[in-house]
């Protein structure tokens, strides 16, 4: 199976989720407050992989009652986008990810910055979250794309390019407790399914635990219905990876996460040696790796 080299390099698969919560959460965590990289300003500018990005966001919608924590950059955005762009990436370097690949972000925020790096790796970028992020996250997708190509050199004089990658970058509203997961958030009919979900820091509150992972699973499971449809093909297709980061904040959050999506998944965390520095042990921050438990993985 294609994905052998990287389940190798993940280790031990987690069997127990509370020792898992435990040995996170016995070791020292930094504070990092909540986790915004600044809840005040109204722009922010960023460097992933020496590209330049100018993220607006919104302090007020962050303010109002409700669920609106995706209006702000988190501090773990910009060190995830950096760890999942970066070539020397376990998951680039055992064929995980690759430039055919197509990926689903749930809960993007409004920044799309995890997008705005992998998206010119990848054939195709689905940004998800709920509405009230789209004016910004379009906007946010609409000038660093614009900024991007304007770095491009004309072919003629007189001939600017077109706004860079409308088609393999684009943002869907998608509501974990109200949406269906369908093949049309792929935003193509040619392409029925996903090689990896991604879900950055969406790990903050008990009641949305289940939904969240029930859209995982959803998510991925459109590559099982796939190889269903299509039951006369007999090429071997690598299971859909959920590729979850988080900051670690409250050890009964994370638990309960954990033990919901061990229901659903194979779970491995991402080892050390295969992370960018910045997130490694005594940060505050974690990764892991998530595979359908009916879905094949080695």
């Amino acid at each position: 199976m294609a994905l052998t080299d990287l389940f190798g390099r993940l280790g031990p698969e987690i069997e127990d989720p509370e020792e898992e919560t435990f040995l996170l959460f016995s070791q020292e965590i930094p504070s990092q407050n909540l986790g915004f990289v600044d809840s005040q300003a109204t722009t922010i500018d960023l460097t992933i992989g020496g590209k330049d990005y100018t993220i607006h966001q919104s302090p007020t919608i962050l303010n109002r009652p409700g669920s609106t924590t995706g209006a702000v950059v988190w501090k773990i955005t910009p060190l995830v986008a950096s760890w999942l762009s970066s070539p020397d990436n376990s998951l680039w370097e055992t064929g995980a990810l690759s430039s055919t690949s197509t990926v689903l972000e749930l809960g993007c925020g409004i920044s799309g910055l995890v997008g705005l790096a992998l998206s010119p790796l990848v054939s195709r970028y689905v940004l998800t979250d709920q509405t009230y992020v789209a004016r910004l996250v379009e906007k946010n997708l609409e000038e660093n794309l614009v900024v991007k190509q304007k770095s491009l050199p004309q072919k003629r004089k007189g001939k600017s390019n077109q706004t860079a990658n409308p088609v393999k970058l684009r943002f869907a509203a998608l509501d974990w407790e109200l949406d269906e997961v369908t093949t049309s958030l792929t935003g193509s009919p040619e392409v029925a399914c996903f090689d990896a979900v991604i879900a950055c820091d969406c790990i903050y509150n008990d009641t949305l635990i289940e939904p969240l992972v029930q859209t995982c699973a959803d998510a991925c499971g459109l590559r099982q219905h796939d190889q269903e449809a299509s039951a006369h093909d007999d090429t071997a297709v690598a299971p859909t990876l959920c590729i979850v980061a988080q900051q670690l904040r409250d050890p009964e959050i994370f638990e309960g996460w954990i033990k919901e999506f061990s229901k659903h998944f194979r779970v491995w965390r991402v080892p050390e040696e295969t992370l960018s520095k910045e997130l490694r042990a005594n940060t505050g921050f974690v990764v892991h790796i998530g595979v359908l438990k009916d879905a094949g993985a080695p």
